[in-house]
């Protein structure tokens, strides 16, 4: 098969590049990284690295939280916008397979249970909770602590930043391609992807490049809140895997399924910087008790579908990944 890999060159996109060619297939990198002309909103551009192309996974995107809403436009401009030029380049050229990187930031808060009402949605954490420490999203209901689950691909969107509306609005455009054209799509909703090849030391790392930049640094991973942020941490390797099994499944004309992708295993914000920094030989990370406004409390997901339906499953647990990401390049 010969797949178009926009973002090849990228952290994600280049892991899933090496793996589909060792799965046989034959990847197209299409990456401003390597090419300034190959910016993915450009329809000429797209057009002619579709030539010959029997399906398209779609790494490029801007990530991160952004700044507010001040920088929308280029989130929308390079997620939205950029997706629906190459979804009608394909059209056009008549290819009819989609592997999105999706995330999970779609969800905005994880699941949450209440002891008297059951499955209950929080809103947003006000800001004078957080400031008093008070970061457990009470019940919408009546106050009561509530206990975090899983989230299914069934439960609600609620996006609750620029980049997570962005990731959302990218699914309803590739479900619209589907459906337009009979084209398979499968959205693959990533959780926090770490491995080799992490971006460093800008304002869209995530978090475990933070931390090990501070250990680099010779100082101490800054945990945010209390530490206590239930996350699912999931090796690069892996998220490359899941997109060669997405690639290689049977067809499904006309619609897009959406998949959560993650280890299975929940971890705490607490548990990744005390692992990196046992990994790294320290400096023990320091919990301040800062925080950010837009970011959620916990969210992780059921990954099971994915590998009921599909096959996959994650291969790298998370000490092994901790210990080789401590000294990753």
């Amino acid at each position: 098969m010969r797949v178009l890999v926009t973002g090849g060159a990228g952290f994600i996109g280049s892991h899933v590049v090496d793996a589909l060619r060792a799965h046989g297939h034959e990847a197209v990198v299409y990456d401003v990284r390597n090419d300034p002309g190959a910016d993915v909103r450009d329809a000429d551009a797209v057009s002619r690295a579709l030539t010959g192309v029997d399906a398209v996974c779609h790494q490029a995107a801007r990530v991160g939280l952004g700044d507010g809403v001040s920088d929308a436009a280029e989130y929308v401009s390079r997620n939205d916008l950029g997706t629906a030029v190459l979804l009608a380049a394909m059209a056009r050229a008549g290819v009819g397979r989609l592997v999105l990187a999706g995330s999970m930031v779609v969800y905005g808060e994880g699941r949450y249970a209440c002891p008297a009402h059951g499955d209950v949605r929080p809103g947003p954490r006000a800001e004078a909770d957080l400031a008093a420490g008070r970061f457990e999203p009470p019940c919408p209901r009546c106050g009561q602590a509530l206990v975090p689950g899983l989230v299914g691909e069934d439960a609600p969107a609620d996006p609750r930043n620029v980049y997570a509306a962005t990731k959302l609005a990218q699914e309803h455009l590739a479900a619209a391609w589907a459906r337009a054209t009979g084209g398979t799509a499968f959205s693959l909703r990533y959780h926090n992807v770490y491995g080799p090849r992490m971006p460093r030391d800008t304002p869209y790392a995530g978090v475990a490049a933070f931390f090990r930049s501070a250990l680099e640094r010779g100082e101490a991973p800054r945990v945010f809140e209390d530490g206590g942020q239930r996350r699912d941490f999931v090796h690069v390797r892996d998220v490359a895997a899941a997109n060669v099994t997405a690639l290689e499944a049977p067809e499904r004309p006309g619609t897009l399924s959406a998949y959560n992708t993650g280890s299975g295993e929940p971890r705490t914000v607490g548990d990744l910087a005390r692992a990196l920094a046992a990994a790294y030989g320290g400096p023990e990370p320091v919990v301040t008790g800062e925080y950010r406004l837009g970011d959620v409390r916990h969210v992780t997901a059921d990954s099971s579908r994915l590998r009921a339906e599909l096959g996959w499953k994650p291969e790298v647990g998370f000490a092994e990944g901790m210990a080789e990401f401590a000294h990753a390049r």
